[in-house]
């Protein structure tokens, strides 16, 4: 069965938390403790199933360091959905997020991008409540979620939601002129409630 349509995924966030590793486990379900550093952009692809269809997913790995932010704000553009990640264990990578935040909002050609706020390493002694991760999420709008990669804990569910919520919003993903029409809905046809393990995410 052919794809139906292509997302472009961006995943965004500072230098050390975790955004390849997060890309290995779910493109290939493999993790390496010793990932190097991304320089500039790197890109990577897979195919999700979603209620029966194809969906092709570009998913866009950006550097964190600030050396490298003015080559990657090209690939803000036309992107579908953005996973925000941070660090459980290290507090200054939530912060940071405000920034990246306002990245999205300048430099996002789609307005209604759907954006997922991830903690990660949470297979690591947290220091990061649970809550402020929710809180920071509810502030912005944003869909949330703990993982790990090293665990895999949260990964596909991460991008399940995201996906799935991008599907849901109109006119974000539709190319003009498409007939494709997905549905996310429930086995009795009721759409679904978008959520997050305990938490529910709306936008």
């Amino acid at each position: 069965m052919d794809c139906v349509t292509t997302l472009k995924l961006l995943v965004i966030g500072e230098s050390g938390v975790g955004k390849s590793s997060i890309i290995l486990a779910f493109t290939t379900g493999d993790y390496n403790a010793s990932f190097p550093a991304t320089i500039g952009v790197d890109y990577k692809c897979k195919v999700m199933d979603v209620n029966g269809l194809k969906v092709k997913l570009g998913i866009w790995d950006t550097a964190g360091q600030e050396r490298y932010r003015t080559l990657t704000n090209s690939f803000y553009r036309d992107a579908h959905g953005a996973i925000l990640v941070y660090d459980v264990s290290e507090p200054k990578t939530l912060a940071k997020l405000n920034e990246w935040v306002e990245e999205l909002q300048v430099y996002s050609t789609k307005k209604n991008i759907v954006c997922l706020v991830v903690g990660n390493k949470i297979d690591k002694p947290r220091v990061v409540p649970r809550e402020a991760g929710q809180a920071f999420a509810m502030k912005h709008r944003m869909l949330f979620i703990e993982s790990s990669a090293k665990t895999q804990e949260g990964i596909n569910l991460a991008f399940e939601e995201l996906v799935q919520k991008i599907i849901e919003t109109p006119g974000l993903w539709e190319s003009k002129g498409s007939s494709s029409n997905i549905r996310v809905s429930n086995e009795d046809g009721r759409q679904q409630e978008t959520s997050c393990y305990d938490y529910t995410c709306t936008i």
